[in-house]
């Protein structure tokens, strides 16, 4: 076990790449308010030209759609729980933190110094979380692709173009919070594209709603550490990019009323017991067919959830 932590702590904190980046703007990928700016304008524009145009044409075949989506699905997962893992494992090797105290690293990711530098790991994996929901912008492509139109809400289109902007203060004004905010968001998106994925191979997971309450945990959290944080930055040493986090803070509170206003229409009559024990089963379907190497049947494929 030791092994593996020295492994993964070297490729994902230690490496010369990860250990020595630094962000700057208008040298960085992406570092520049045009940058951002015409990436969200270009996602609304064409977001709202294609879905008109495909109204008049057909939608992509199954055939073609299912294996992109599963390919998306999975690529986002993976990257997801990569950011996850190498954040965490930024935090705890972070040598400038005295004490050395989990308390103190836990600390660091509400809190950051005033005089913090967008430099090292935590930065390495705040940019690489930035530009990874420029990719996500593929969710709303296979939506339009596949017509379904009922799942291009504006809590989708909201959430997709909102957050890259969120994601880019984050870099800009070395914002607090942001390390339990990026590990928060790539955990529960695990689950999300592990689920989209599953749906992509041939399933139909029952357990949707627990992605929405992940998601819904999440905003609560950042609410609850966001306190302490406002405390701190007023009453203690202060916190870098307390300003950006007021938007952060208005955003956040917007999505949360989004997904009680989608949970409430969508899951009003299933239990949460039910919803674990049917993720439960699917992930054990899953290592059965890793296990024994075979595909799903013709008849046991399902048709994408709604």
């Amino acid at each position: 076990m030791e092994s593996v932590y020295s492994t993964l702590t070297y490729w994902l904190v230690n490496h010369p790449n990860i250990a020595n980046f630094t962000w700057t703007e208008g040298e960085t990928l992406g570092s520049t308010v045009f940058f951002v700016s015409g990436v969200v304008t270009a996602y609304l524009s064409a977001t709202f030209l294609l879905r008109h145009v495909m109204v008049s044409l057909p939608s992509l075949s199954p055939r073609i759609l299912k294996p992109i989506t599963a390919v998306h699905s999975l690529i986002l997962c993976l990257l997801s729980l990569t950011m996850a893992v190498g954040c965490t494992l930024s935090l705890a090797s972070s040598s400038d933190i005295v004490p050395s105290h989990p308390t103190a690293r836990f600390f660091r990711a509400i809190c950051l110094p005033m005089d913090v530098k967008p430099s090292g790991p935590l930065f390495f994996w705040a940019q690489v979380f930035y530009l990874s929901k420029i990719l996500e912008f593929g969710d709303t492509l296979l939506i339009i692709l596949g017509k379904s139109f009922q799942r291009l809400s504006f809590l989708h289109v909201y959430h997709h173009a909102v957050v890259v902007i969120m994601c880019f203060l984050w870099l800009r004004t070395q914002q607090s919070m942001f390390p339990f905010g990026l590990v928060a968001n790539s955990t529960v998106h695990v689950i999300m594209y592990g689920y989209y994925f599953l749906c992509a191979v041939g399933m139909r997971p029952k357990w949707k709603r627990l992605v929405t309450d992940c998601q819904v945990l999440q905003f609560l959290l950042s609410f609850a550490f966001g306190g302490w944080m406002f405390q701190e930055h007023v009453f203690g040493s202060g916190c870098s990019g307390f300003r950006a986090c007021a938007f952060n803070g208005v955003f956040n509170a917007s999505l949360l009323a989004l997904f009680f206003n989608f949970r409430s229409k969508n899951y009003a009559n299933k239990t949460r017991l039910d919803t674990w024990a049917e993720m439960i089963k699917d992930v054990g379907w899953v290592i059965f067919r890793i296990r024994t190497q075979t595909l799903p049947e013709k008849h046991e494929l399902k048709s994408e959830p709604k």
